[in-house]
């Protein structure tokens, strides 16, 4: 079943170097909200994400800002979704200096490439490229406390979506060996042990795609399975308003099935073929 939610304050100092402001956009998507986090331990430092524009977010990050005496000489944008992208306009309205970084950046924004580095006041941060929840998607490790932001490939809570799931996967066995210490997720509370819980990411991507291999050679169909009638078995005991985004997870893993010669398509229906027999 779906696990409930962790109460999380609109500002949390989470380390001596990483401050948490809540984005003020909770949904059933983004939980209690996207996390941006502004990260470093002097009067300078670098923001990382920026919500989507919502104007807690912005009350939340001006008072930060007053308390703490403080300015942002970047903000590091992990992907492209609105939920992390939208806020950047009411950031340099408060804060016009800052330089805004993206991976594939938007006209007047800088780029990103894989392992370049942004320093601040007590913080040095190492862009990882990890595609998978998006194309473009960055990680970044805090190379003082061995942690990483892990944006939204991998979440406080739940499980993630992602764009090409053969990538994704690449791209979490990748981040796995990146840090030894926390995640700071971009949705939900920081994960202590955050290699483990990458590795538990693997683990139950693997474990959803057996039970795909397991639902369709259950019982031959003709014309095969769909991909909400797998669904409809593996989630069962899931709430019926996951299920359309379930289906969109079982596609992808259906897709990279059948990459691997373990499925095959026919039609709207899906049956285990070539090696995917071996694997039942």
């Amino acid at each position: 079943m779906v696990e409930p939610l962790a109460d999380l304050p609109k500002v949390e100092k989470l380390s001596s170097r990483v401050i948490r402001v809540l984005g003020g956009n909770p949904s059933k998507f983004t939980l209690q909200g996207t996390n941006t986090y502004i990260v470093g331990s002097g009067a300078r430092r670098i923001l990382i994400d920026t919500g989507e524009g919502k104007p807690e977010w912005l009350a939340s990050l001006k008072r930060v800002l007053a308390d703490e005496r403080i300015t942002l000489s970047h903000a590091l944008i992990s992907h492209w979704h609105h939920d992390h992208t939208q806020g950047v306009p009411d950031l340099l309205a408060v804060s016009p200096s800052t330089a805004v970084h993206k991976r594939d950046p938007q006209p007047g924004w800088h780029d990103i490439t894989d392992g370049q580095t942004f320093t601040a006041d007590g913080a040095t941060l190492r862009a990882y490229f990890c595609p998978g929840h998006t194309n473009d998607h960055m990680a970044f490790v805090l190379e003082e406390e061995d942690a990483m932001f892990t944006a939204d490939n991998v979440l406080g809570q739940g499980t993630a979506v992602f764009e090409d799931l053969a990538v994704y996967m690449t791209s979490l066995e990748g981040m796995a060996t990146q840090f030894t210490g926390r995640a700071y997720p971009g949705h939900g509370p920081v994960i202590s042990d955050g290699p483990a819980k990458v590795r538990e990411y693997i683990a139950h991507r693997r474990q959803r795609e057996k039970q795909v291999l397991d639902v369709l050679g259950s019982e031959a169909r003709e014309g095969g399975w769909t991909a909400m009638e797998i669904v409809k078995v593996i989630y069962k005991n899931y709430p019926e308003s996951l299920w359309e985004p379930a289906k969109a997870g079982v596609l992808q893993i259906l897709r990279k099935l059948e990459g691997e010669g373990k499925v095959v398509r026919e039609g709207e229906g899906w049956k285990v073929g070539g090696s995917g027999k071996a694997a039942l």
